[in-house]
């Protein structure tokens, strides 16, 4: 489908970004003709640009394309209309991952969580839009945090999920999809990278609270996810996963294993949920499966049709439904991350 297509990565260089880059230049998508890298870390550019360099023709058994005349890396913000327009206005598909993403960053500076998160997006959408653009798909990057939120980062997410939605109304030239899912493992300011840090020093690894929950996937299942929408989403519909979920402390004590490390309970930080939602009991009237995901129909009656369907579910999808054992825990930790050995 991507086939000599433009394809632009808005924060393409966050942990994400980089495995959307990573898959699209494997060719899971097609071939596509150019890459763009939208970010407005230089620093963060210039790490890419020479892990790729150094990269062999083949690599983990995937035949990457002459990456060199098809990767770009472009310097902007989102922030910034005439900076992502002018990117925006090249390219055929865009994937929007750029986001202020720590929760208690932007409980933290709030109104700076707008501005990426909300007026970002609305920036894109604008772009898009114009008569001038020939964007056929657009796809942002959600969290189960907007998903009845009660945080500064889960508002602004439930806010852009709205905005491209919502874009869909009054054209039929570009398909606006949503995906929201959990926390990504191995991504930075993630919860096991920071515990696996701790057990390095000898502890102690410092849990919320004893009854946190979390949702958890791999970097390729949010890939996986972003590319089903991609593939098969219609326009307004908001992709997620079926996950496993864990207990915080559980991730602990799986990282610990035998080690003689503490934990200690420090009380959740702000604006933290308890458990995190996925799907809320007002949206599972519109939700179908499709692909093995769910998919969320639009609210809006002009984007959602006359659709007549049996919800995928009866109640809503919560982190604490379907907890993992420790020892599940570890054994997908381990086959997602690099675990130290004692």
């Amino acid at each position: 489908m991507l086939d000599d297509k433009r394809v632009l990565v808005t924060g393409g260089t966050g942990s994400l970004g980089k495995a959307v880059v990573r898959r699209l230049l494997a060719g899971e998508l097609g071939n596509p003709g150019r890459v763009i890298v939208f970010s407005r870390d230089e620093a963060k550019q210039h790490e890419m640009r020479m892990e790729w360099l150094r990269r062999r023709a083949a690599t983990d058994d995937v035949i990457y394309r002459d990456y060199k005349n098809v990767l770009e890396f472009r310097i902007g913000d989102v922030r910034d209309f005439d900076s992502i327009a002018a990117a925006a206005s090249e390219v055929d598909v865009v994937f929007h991952a750029a986001a202020l993403k720590q929760v208690p960053s932007c409980e933290y500076a709030p109104m700076e969580a707008v501005k990426t998160n909300v007026l970002g997006a609305a920036n894109l959408v604008r772009a898009v839009l114009a008569p001038s653009s020939r964007v056929e798909l657009a796809v942002a990057i959600s969290t189960d945090k907007a998903c009845k939120p009660v945080n500064v980062m889960g508002m602004t997410k439930a806010i852009q999920e709205r905005v491209f939605v919502n874009a869909n109304i009054g054209q039929s030239k570009t398909r606006f999809l949503c995906v929201r899912y959990g926390n990504v493992i191995s991504s930075r300011g993630s919860v096991v990278p920071l515990f696996l840090e701790q057990i390095s020093r000898g502890g102690p690894v410092t849990v919320t609270l004893e009854r946190m929950t979390r949702f958890l996937l791999t970097l390729d299942r949010a890939v996986d996810t972003i590319f089903a929408a991609a593939r098969s989403g219609e326009a307004g519909d908001t992709y997620i996963p079926k996950l496993p979920s864990a207990y915080v402390i559980d991730i602990a004590k799986a990282l610990i294993d035998d080690r003689k490390v503490a934990i200690e309970i420090v009380g959740a930080r702000p604006g933290e949920k308890v458990d995190e939602v996925m799907l809320s009991e007002e949206e599972i009237f519109r939700t179908v499966e499709r692909d093995g995901y769910y998919v969320i129909k639009p609210i809006l009656p002009e984007l959602a049709g006359e659709q007549t369907f049996r919800p995928a579910r009866t109640t809503e999808y919560s982190s604490r439904e379907t907890t993992l054992s420790v020892s599940d825990i570890g054994e997908l930790l381990r086959s997602s991350i690099e675990v130290p050995p004692d």
